[in-house]
């Protein structure tokens, strides 16, 4: 996978000799003292839940090999109540550790972490996580000690925080359009806010990826488990999706109601930039949803190609933005990469055949774009011009 600065480090590693990988149980659990599990955990196919199977085996299989003294240390997102059951069930002693890494930033993140948090049960345990940690505290990174339900809590707090905030923006967007306002003017009033900040205020298609949208599902799942009812996850949820219909919307208002037959240019297909994700794209969904409506569809996207082409074979691939654009009657930019924030619209006029364009992240400056001729559509933008589908 693609992750910017994670090559070079891993060469200089396994190349110093401090780093090697092995597929044994067995010789994990001799070598270490402390074992980070690192596992996914993925939405269920039968309910919203986590998928916690990776998970337990893991624990399982190291629990089973590891010397006296080891510690487990989880670092996968799971439901509270996750970590207590597993100290539970193996006779190691457990801590909880989430991560907060962010795709694209991940190697940045773990060296230099915003915050560090512990959920443990012993000050032993507490002390073998500051050893391990220590260059990181020693930097003055923030750390919260605290139980395990809470350290379990934190990143499924965070996640949910973050896509309430983008959900919000985004339904501010439809309002914006009901009401003839401009999304991008109200999220610059708001971010001035200090108790709001201007962080995840751009409206646009969503989020997608293989975090934000399960974790919110699972948390939801686990809070009507105990008895809690996060219902506003559901519809922050619902926002998200609705983004997607509402690409697909302006695309078909673009070309006249709709896109069959149409050559369309989808520029994007990682759920977001830095990244080769393709899970839960909206870029690939929308694509997919105009390749049924009838369009002929093109992606590029400079790291996802090949993860893209294995999720939806039947659509059609560029290896430039050049060889997407030529000949296109709609163009949608659907992942902010820089290399698409910076199109210049002469240039990509040029090698399309109709001038229009459907900006899905809220990247491109609208008055440049239809200065050049262009048909400019943006969610939470202004209405649209009169005689639609030129």
């Amino acid at each position: 996978f693609h992750e910017p600065g994670l090559a070079a480090l891993l060469a200089r590693h396994t190349a110093s000799g401090r780093l090697r990988f092995t597929t044994a149980y067995e010789e994990a659990g001799a070598f270490g003292q402390v074992h980070f599990v690192c596992v996914g955990t993925p939405q269920r196919r039968d309910c919203d839940g986590a998928d916690l199977s990776c998970v337990e085996s893991a624990f399982a299989g190291i629990a089973r090999h590891a010397r006296k003294g080891a510690l487990l240390v989880g670092k996968s997102t799971v439901p509270v109540g996750t970590a207590a059951r597993l100290a539970d069930e193996h006779a190691v002693e457990i801590a909880w550790n989430p991560e907060f890494l962010r795709e694209g930033f991940a190697v940045e993140d773990t060296l230099r972490p915003d915050r560090l948090v512990f959920g443990v049960r012993t000050g032993r345990a507490e002390r073998l996580l500051r050893q391990v940690h220590e260059p990181v505290l020693a930097a003055g990174t923030p750390l919260v000690v605290t139980d395990f339900a809470t350290a379990e809590l934190v990143k499924t707090a965070a996640n949910s925080f973050l896509a309430t905030k983008i959900s919000f923006i985004n339904a501010m967007a439809e309002v914006c359009e009901a009401a003839g306002g401009d999304v991008r003017k109200l999220a610059e009033a708001l971010g001035c806010d200090d108790r709001i900040g201007r962080a995840f205020l751009r409206a646009g298609v969503g989020f997608g990826g293989g975090c934000l949208p399960k974790d919110i599902r699972a948390f939801a799942h686990r809070a009507a488990e105990l008895g809690v009812d996060l219902g506003f996850l559901h519809a922050v949820d619902a926002i998200n999706m609705r983004r997607r219909d509402r690409v697909v919307g302006l695309a078909r208002g673009l070309c006249g109601g709709t896109v069959l037959g149409v050559r369309v240019a989808v520029l994007g297909a990682a759920f977001k930039p830095d990244s080769d994700d393709v899970r839960d794209s909206p870029a690939l969904n929308v694509a997919a949803r105009l390749d049924l409506d009838g369009a002929d569809v093109t992606v590029y996207d400079p790291e996802a190609m090949d993860n893209a082409r294995k999720a939806f074979p039947l659509l059609g691939y560029a290896l430039s933005v050049e060889e997407a654009l030529r000949g296109a009657e709609l163009v949608l930019l659907l992942t902010e990469w820089p290399q698409f924030r910076e199109l210049d619209p002469g240039r990509a006029a040029r090698l399309v055949s109709r001038l229009r364009i459907v900006d899905g992240r809220g990247v491109l400056d609208a008055t440049r774009w239809t200065a050049a001729g262009w048909r400019f559509r943006a969610l939470g933008g202004p209405p649209p011009d009169e005689g639609e589908g030129g």
